[in-house]
């Protein structure tokens, strides 16, 4: 399973055309496809899943989603990630914690 998931991020990172704009921003012109993650047994009633979520590494975006977080304080909720379209193509905004 994990051979599968790391060719298909492989895959992705290499086939991505790939810019960085002035902004230091990564843009795609095709947005990577996150692999398929089994999500596994919730550690406890806390922790949250984070399902898609990637990160930029040099030229084009990793995937590290796919796990489970413990919020960082009491009454934390988690903002998923998301795509943005621009004229340079997409960009990744990073899912982050927030106080309700």
């Amino acid at each position: 399973m994990k051979s599968i998931i790391l060719k298909a991020v492989t895959f992705a990172s290499l086939t991505l055309g790939v810019s960085a704009a002035a902004s230091a921003q990564v843009y795609v012109k095709v947005r990577p496809v996150a692999p398929v993650i089994v999500e596994t047994k919730r550690p406890s009633a806390a922790h949250v899943w984070i399902g898609e979520d990637w990160r930029v590494e040099g030229p084009s975006y990793v995937y590290i989603g796919g796990r489970w977080e413990a919020p960082p304080h009491p009454g934390a909720v988690w903002v998923p990630g998301h795509w943005v379209r621009k004229g340079h193509g997409e960009y990744w905004v990073p899912g982050h914690w927030s106080r309700r």
